[in-house]
Protein backbone atom coordinates (compact mmCIF):
# COMPACT_ATOMS: atom_id res chain seq x y z
CA UNK A 1 0.00 0.00 0.00
CA UNK A 2 1.56 3.25 -1.11
CA UNK A 3 0.06 6.49 0.25
CA UNK A 4 0.56 9.20 -2.33
CA UNK A 5 -0.05 12.89 -1.87
CA UNK A 6 -0.30 15.43 -4.64
CA UNK A 7 1.58 18.71 -4.35
CA UNK A 8 -1.49 20.95 -4.07
CA UNK A 9 -4.72 20.27 -2.25
CA UNK A 10 -7.81 22.13 -3.46
CA UNK A 11 -10.01 19.77 -1.42
CA UNK A 12 -9.01 20.63 2.13
CA UNK A 13 -11.19 18.08 3.89
CA UNK A 14 -11.96 15.24 1.55
CA UNK A 15 -12.95 11.65 2.10
CA UNK A 16 -10.14 9.11 1.72
CA UNK A 17 -9.48 7.95 -1.82
CA UNK A 18 -8.35 4.37 -2.36
CA UNK A 19 -7.31 2.97 -5.72
CA UNK A 20 -6.34 -0.59 -6.56
CA UNK A 21 -3.95 -0.70 -9.53
CA UNK A 22 -1.68 -3.08 -11.38
CA UNK A 23 1.63 -2.39 -13.13
CA UNK A 24 1.63 -1.26 -16.75
CA UNK A 25 -2.13 -0.70 -16.78
CA UNK A 26 -3.01 2.27 -19.02
CA UNK A 27 -6.39 2.76 -17.31
CA UNK A 28 -4.68 2.82 -13.93
CA UNK A 29 -2.16 5.37 -15.17
CA UNK A 30 -4.95 7.55 -16.56
CA UNK A 31 -6.95 7.42 -13.32
CA UNK A 32 -3.87 8.22 -11.21
CA UNK A 33 -2.97 11.10 -13.51
CA UNK A 34 -6.43 12.65 -13.02
CA UNK A 35 -6.17 12.34 -9.24
CA UNK A 36 -2.71 13.94 -9.26
CA UNK A 37 -3.85 16.72 -11.62
CA UNK A 38 -6.71 17.51 -9.22
CA UNK A 39 -4.37 17.53 -6.22
CA UNK A 40 -6.11 14.60 -4.55
CA UNK A 41 -4.32 12.66 -1.82
CA UNK A 42 -4.89 8.96 -2.36
CA UNK A 43 -3.75 5.54 -1.20
CA UNK A 44 -2.69 3.22 -3.99
CA UNK A 45 -2.66 -0.53 -3.55
CA UNK A 46 -0.40 -1.40 -6.44
CA UNK A 47 0.20 -5.10 -5.84
CA UNK A 48 -3.33 -6.51 -5.78
CA UNK A 49 -2.74 -8.20 -9.14
CA UNK A 50 -0.03 -10.34 -7.52
CA UNK A 51 -1.36 -10.69 -3.98
CA UNK A 52 -4.36 -13.04 -3.81
CA UNK A 53 -5.59 -11.70 -0.47
CA UNK A 54 -5.54 -8.09 -1.66
CA UNK A 55 -7.27 -9.04 -4.93
CA UNK A 56 -10.00 -10.88 -2.99
CA UNK A 57 -10.41 -7.80 -0.78
CA UNK A 58 -10.71 -5.58 -3.87
CA UNK A 59 -13.23 -7.87 -5.60
CA UNK A 60 -15.33 -8.08 -2.43
CA UNK A 61 -15.32 -4.30 -1.90
CA UNK A 62 -16.07 -3.74 -5.61
CA UNK A 63 -19.14 -5.96 -5.64
CA UNK A 64 -17.50 -8.68 -7.74
CA UNK A 65 -15.63 -6.48 -10.20
CA UNK A 66 -12.10 -7.75 -10.77
CA UNK A 67 -10.69 -5.39 -13.39
CA UNK A 68 -8.15 -2.66 -12.67
CA UNK A 69 -8.32 0.00 -11.46
CA UNK A 70 -11.02 -0.08 -8.81
CA UNK A 71 -11.54 3.31 -7.18
CA UNK A 72 -13.21 4.20 -3.89
CA UNK A 73 -13.98 7.66 -2.53
CA UNK A 74 -14.86 7.36 1.11
CA UNK A 75 -17.19 4.38 1.36
CA UNK A 76 -18.45 4.82 -2.22
CA UNK A 77 -17.24 2.47 -4.93
CA UNK A 78 -16.75 4.73 -7.94
CA UNK A 79 -15.83 1.90 -10.30
CA UNK A 80 -13.00 1.94 -12.78
CA UNK A 81 -11.27 4.59 -14.84
CA UNK A 82 -14.15 5.07 -17.28
CA UNK A 83 -16.62 5.68 -14.46
CA UNK A 84 -14.31 8.16 -12.76
CA UNK A 85 -13.77 10.03 -16.04
CA UNK A 86 -17.54 10.18 -16.56
CA UNK A 87 -17.91 11.67 -13.07
CA UNK A 88 -15.22 14.22 -13.94
CA UNK A 89 -16.97 15.22 -17.19
CA UNK A 90 -20.30 15.64 -15.39
CA UNK A 91 -18.79 17.67 -12.52
CA UNK A 92 -19.81 15.04 -9.98
CA UNK A 93 -16.25 13.98 -9.11
CA UNK A 94 -15.48 17.31 -7.43
CA UNK A 95 -18.69 17.00 -5.39
CA UNK A 96 -17.70 13.52 -4.20
CA UNK A 97 -14.21 14.71 -3.31
CA UNK A 98 -15.55 17.73 -1.42
CA UNK A 99 -18.07 15.72 0.62
CA UNK A 100 -16.30 15.16 3.92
Amino acid sequence: MTPTFASHEPFLSMPPVLIYTRPMCPYCMRALALLRRKGVAYTEIDDAAFDAAKKREMVQKAGGRSTFPQIFIGERHVGGCDEMMALERSGELDKLLAAA
